[in-house]
């Protein structure tokens, strides 16, 4: 009988697990003394718990706990060795600290970093912020919209995040009510002198637009229909920028007359797509890049959108674990932290892989003893070649 060449002694779940090196678990459990009253089911069990929720696709509570029971042999090989309760497993997500999870997902994101130093952020990164709301069935965090018929509505959790250019993973994540404006999570950024920021037009404060300029950060965004702003000079538009869609180039002087906000000079550019023929208009502080550059920067504002809707599609966030708060908040930073490993995996297979792609053979073969890196790297030869010897074998054996 043929031999899978990628046969290995350990589980892909294993392998996944592996990817966590445990004394950064344990020194974020110290720090946040999330081991307190808790004898067997500890910030590690709960972990992978949450891991085992993601990758294999769970709903509820029950089918976590019985889908672990069902593979509990070759968990114990994962280093698991205590199966939660529904009421243990409940418990836990509503009272274990969410900060724990946190800081977990941002030491692991750094400590790759160093693994991929060309991955790792510089002073003058390029970060695009936006946010995502998450529907929840029960008003645990404020939604937005009106009441239903019988009175009540439901909630919302708005997931803000900032992503640099050259990164697919969130740098800066922040979690508040639906109903929640935008800026204040751009109040909270904190990043650092040089960068630049790229956002829609939620994130309208003529103050923030004056207080980055202040801090020297550069930011583009779309001009707002409420926004009140006068001319104070128009640049000439050179014929390459005009073939390129560029049709004006002005800079202005934004804020209402009568209003005691700081008046805050940009620039206003408007381009015409070539393709689809519909005019934008951005504004930014940035008054030396070619109007073109602005415009090719402010396209990268879509990589964020491919974020929420791989996390969305390919993570379980439309059924939580808990109706509370920290149940949630604990459910999307595991969630985060399961999204953070594939991402380590697909940066190691020089093959190139879709995340959906991967993330479907991963759960296909969680409880497989599948050599996940070997499989994805040629997955089409999927055994060893007969040689003439066992032919020889297999047709004596035959006669």
């Amino acid at each position: 009988m043929n031999k899978s060449i990628h046969f290995s002694g350990q589980l892909t779940f294993a392998q996944l697990i592996k990817l966590l090196p445990k004394d950064l678990i344990a020194r974020s459990v110290e720090r946040f003394h999330s081991d307190h009253y808790y004898k067997k089911f500890n910030t590690w069990h709960h972990l992978v718990t949450m891991l085992f929720t993601c990758y294999g696709h769970c709903h509820s509570l029950r089918e976590v706990v019985s889908g672990m029971r069902a593979f509990e042999g070759r968990l114990q090989g994962c280093g698991v060795q205590f199966f939660p309760t529904r009421s243990t497993f409940s418990e836990a997500n509503a009272k274990r600290d969410s900060a724990v999870f946190e800081e977990i997902y941002l030491s692991l994101k750094k400590y790759w970093e160093s693994v991929y130093p060309d991955s790792r952020p510089n002073k003058k990164s390029v970060y695009v912020i936006d946010s995502t709301t998450i529907t929840l069935f029960q008003e645990i965090f404020k939604g937005t919209g009106l009441h239903n018929k019988n009175g009540k509505r439901k909630g919302g959790l708005k997931v803000h995040m900032a992503v640099q250019q050259s990164q697919s993973i969130p740098s800066i994540i922040h979690f508040s009510d639906a109903t929640n404006p935008d800026v204040v999570f751009a109040k909270s950024l904190g990043v650092s002198p040089g960068s630049t920021l790229i956002m829609d037009r939620g994130y309208r404060s003529y103050a923030q637009y004056h207080r980055w300029g202040q801090e020297n950060i550069r930011w583009i965004t779309r001009l707002h229909s409420q926004n009140h702003y006068t001319i104070v000079e128009s640049f000439e538009v050179s014929e390459k920028e005009g073939q390129a869609g560029i049709v004006e180039d002005r800079l202005i002087l934004m804020g209402a007359s009568r209003s005691t906000q700081p008046k805050v000079q940009c620039r206003l550019i408007k381009l015409t797509a070539p393709v689809s023929g519909k005019t934008l208009e951005f504004i930014t502080n940035d008054l030396k890049s070619a109007p073109t550059q602005i415009a090719e920067l402010y396209k990268k504002r879509w990589s964020i959108e491919l974020l929420f809707k791989r996390l969305k599609q390919n993570m379980p966030l439309q059924y939580f674990l808990g109706d509370n708060q920290n149940a949630i908040k604990i459910q999307v930073w595991c969630a985060l932290i399961a999204d953070l490993l594939l991402q380590i995996v697909k940066r190691q297979v020089q093959r190139k892989w879709s995340f959906s792609n991967l993330v479907s053979i991963v759960r296909l073969h969680l409880f497989n003893y599948l050599n996940l890196f070997s499989f994805l790297e040629n997955p089409e030869r999927s055994t060893i070649s007969t040689t003439s010897q066992d032919l020889q074998l297999k047709l004596n054996w035959s006669g």
